[in-house]
Formats: structure tokens, C-alpha cells, sequence
């Protein structure tokens, strides 16, 4: 395995890459630099070799948000609805540079993320045919407007495979928006199924922010099968 880093359009970017050619290149969000951990945690679990390109990134409610929604505190920072500007970075100059740095030609691209990069995964599919698995771990599915969103578009791809995951104990809250972070998933994973999507749903034990690496990891295990 070598390891290649840069900082690319203000975003610092890790790409580990396989040493056979033409495996797949996973790319990957992270609110910060928790990438390796994940890839490491990849390694673990004996997953399948992949190039696997991580994304840190800063901006996290702005980047990762596809509009505008208030802040979900009276603290909070408000979702400032950057996603698509980002995803315009990550299709003319971060993915290019990724696949030609790895051996021969991806056998697949596909894109994963926890929390508000979950949700980012799944709307990248609204605008884009690039990535052809999915894997959305506690996927940000309470996001306001999202669900109908995905049932009133149409996908630029139907992928290949698509992952979902939450904890049983991210629903349990006295928060009204973030109540319905199951019930969304689980409405839009039915969804998703009817349009002859393969799916895959793991409800996983534990809150928002307990064993992060290792749900990320089963995501992207799926994804590699």
C-alpha cells in the first residue's frame, strides 16, 4: 500500500492506494482526518483490496448540505446548502486526481460517508452517474426536505448497491427533526427497493457517535462484496 497526500481545492486528501490494477476506488468524507482510521479498520476486516481516496472535510455544514436549513440548535451553525458547488470540486479536480494516480482503471467508483457525508453520498446520485455503490452510515436522512427530495427525482444512476445504516438510539431524543432520522430511513430504504435498488439495512447498537470507524468500515465492506 502506498499513500499519497495533498491539499486540492482547500480540502486535504489522502489516497491510499491498492497495488493491484484496476480495483475499485472508494471515496470517502470525514469531518476531519479520521480517514486512516477507517481504512485501517478496512484492513481488519480483510476487506477486498481498493484504492480508497479520503476527503477531510471542514466545512462540514456547508459542504456537506445540499440547501439551506436553520441550525438545529440555538448554539448551532446553521446548513448553508454547499453541496453542490463541492461536488463540482470533487468531479473536475479531486477525482481526477485520484484516478490517475492509481494502477489502471477503477472497476467501480464508489462513494460512502457517516452523518451529514451520508447524506451527501445519496444526493451526489441526484447529480451525478460517477459513483455506482453507495454507502450512507447514519446518513443525516432527518435533514429537512430530503425525503421527498429523493422520491420526487430522479437518480442520474440507479447503483449497483447501496448500504444504510443507523443506531437504534439516534431516533431516541427529545429534538422533533432529529426524532425522525429512523423513520426516514427506513421509509426511503423501502423506496429505494422498489426501484430494483439492491439494499442493504443494518441497524446497529448505540447512539449517533458510538463504534463511528467501524460502521463506516461495514459500509464500505459492503460496498467491496
Amino acid at each position: 500500500m502506498h499513500r499519497e497526500e495533498i491539499t486540492l481545492c482547500n480540502h486535504k486528501l489522502s489516497l491510499f492506494q491498492a497495488e493491484k490494477a484496476d480495483c475499485p476506488l472508494i471515496v470517502f468524507h470525514s469531518f476531519s482526518d479520521e480517514g486512516e482510521a477507517v481504512y485501517q479498520e478496512l484492513r481488519k476486516q480483510n476487506a477486498a483490496e481498493c484504492n480508497f481516496l479520503s476527503i477531510a472535510i471542514h466545512d462540514w455544514q456547508r459542504e456537506m448540505s445540499p440547501w439551506y436549513a436553520p441550525a438545529l440548535s440555538k448554539d448551532g451553525e446553521a446548513f448553508s446548502g454547499g453541496a453542490d458547488a463541492y461536488l463540482e470540486s470533487l468531479l473536475t479536480a479531486i477525482l481526477p486526481w485520484a484516478t490517475e494516480r492509481i494502477h489502471g482503471k477503477a472497476s467501480f467508483i464508489g462513494i460512502a460517508g457517516y452523518s451529514l457525508a451520508g447524506l451527501f453520498a445519496l444526493y451526489a446520485l441526484y447529480k451525478t452517474d460517477v459513483f455506482t455503490r453507495v454507502a450512507s452510515m447514519s446518513g443525516s436522512l432527518w435533514f429537512p426536505g430530503i425525503k421527498d427530495f429523493c422520491k420526487e427525482n430522479a437518480m442520474k444512476i440507479l447503483p449497483e448497491k447501496l448500504y444504510l445504516s443507523i443506531g437504534d438510539q439516534e431516533s431516541k431524543t427529545r429534538h422533533p427533526i432529529l426524532q425522525t432520522m429512523q423513520e426516514n430511513t427506513e421509509e426511503l430504504l423501502e423506496y429505494f427497493r422498489s426501484l430494483g435498488i439492491p439494499c442493504k439495512y443494518e441497524l446497529n447498537p448505540g447512539n449517533h457517535f458510538q463504534d463511528v470507524n467501524l460502521r463506516c468500515a461495514k459500509g464500505i465492506l459492503e460496498l467491496l462484496r
